[in-house]
């Protein structure tokens, strides 16, 4: 199972819709969260089915944790919940992605330290001064953390998010 986190209001619709298409057909199960559940509004008009609070996931339960960016994504950046999960699960060995913006919430975690990373370019600087090794590519992967700088990298970032999973699993 791989959870992606949405904002409740202004996630961005193609860093959501097209790594999560790309995760079912490759045999994962997405789950999606964010700050309550419900229905979440993207951007572009959007809407996403929110199977989750935040605040009741635990990392053990997946096998990865995305954060999709959007202006809404913004939020996450002083949510505790949300970085603490973010530390959680990369402490646990845990794929961890951050699209668009949502890099700076892995910054902001602690996680991108020493680590090679890439963002929509707003938050550059955050990756920079958190210690990140930033990379001016559309999506980075090092190790089991992976990121991508916003909607054009979105596919690219779902098939990242696979090889990094491991692959795709037996239907």
């Amino acid at each position: 199972m791989v959870l992606m986190i949405v904002a409740q209001n202004g996630f961005r619709d193609e860093e959501y819709f097209k790594p999560k298409a790309s995760l079912e057909s490759a045999g994962y199960q997405v789950v999606t969260g964010s700050v309550k559940t419900g229905t979440a509004l993207g951007k572009l008009g959007g809407t996403a089915k929110v199977d989750v609070a935040i605040s009741e996931v635990k990392a053990d339960d997946y096998a990865g944790v995305v954060f999709v960016g959007g202006p809404g994504a913004a939020d996450y950046f002083t949510d505790k919940t949300a970085l603490n999960l973010a530390r959680e699960a990369y402490r646990k060995g845990k794929v961890v992605g951050a699209i668009c913006i949502a890099p700076g919430i892995l910054a902001r975690a602690g996680i991108l330290k020493g680590k090679k990373a890439t963002v929509f370019p707003s938050e550059t600087e955050t990756l920079k001064q958190e210690g990140a090794n930033y990379l001016g590519l559309p999506v980075v992967v090092d190790g089991k953390i992976v990121t991508a700088n916003g909607p054009d990298a979105a596919e690219e970032f779902g098939k990242e998010l696979i090889k990094s999973l491991g692959g795709p699993t037996k239907k």
